[in-house]
């Protein structure tokens, strides 16, 4: 019986230990798209955080304008960009501290659900401060995030469309 079963499981094993040439031509693509992806560009922390920084100044300038809309499609951009750095940059430290920010930031876009300027105001200092908190705790202190007093671009209306 013990024969019969070595002759019986020997050419399964067999097959299985051949290699089919489409295997090794698939494996063969499967590394060199690893490679392509290992080698491709990469956003780092820095290039986020300053798009997060763009979109916080226009949403100030959003807000305080009464332009509802572009504000809750900046603060919208602010938790994208967050949820992206929490995605991409899993390798830093300082993504563990990101989630400090969500809070904050649900107060401001409470702040412009409700169309409450006063509200925004006390919202988005929180949230301005949040965000410095948050550059301590990563040893990043030296980065100081301030509500802005001009407009970042010059080319944007921040005004609301009067249709």
């Amino acid at each position: 019986m013990k024969y019969i079963t070595i002759l019986f499981f020997f050419p399964i094993v067999f097959a299985c230990n051949q290699t089919d040439p489409q295997l090794q031509s698939m494996q063969l693509q499967i590394d060199s798209l690893k490679n392509k992806m290992n080698d491709s560009y990469k956003s780092g922390l820095g290039e986020f955080m300053v798009g997060i920084q763009m979109h916080h100044a226009k949403l100030w300038f959003a807000g305080i304008n009464n332009n509802w809309k572009l504000a809750d499609f900046e603060v919208q951009e602010i938790h994208e960009a967050l949820d992206d750095v929490k995605k991409y940059i899993t390798d830093r430290p300082e993504t563990k501290k990101i989630d400090m920010i969500f809070a904050p930031l649900d107060s401001v876009t409470n702040a412009i659900k409700l169309q409450n300027v006063a509200l925004f105001k006390t919202s988005f200092t929180s949230l301005t401060g949040t965000c410095n908190n948050c550059h301590r705790a990563t040893e990043h202190e030296f980065n100081v995030i301030t509500i802005p007093t001009s407009p970042p671009v010059t080319n944007q209306e921040f005004k609301p469309v009067l249709q």
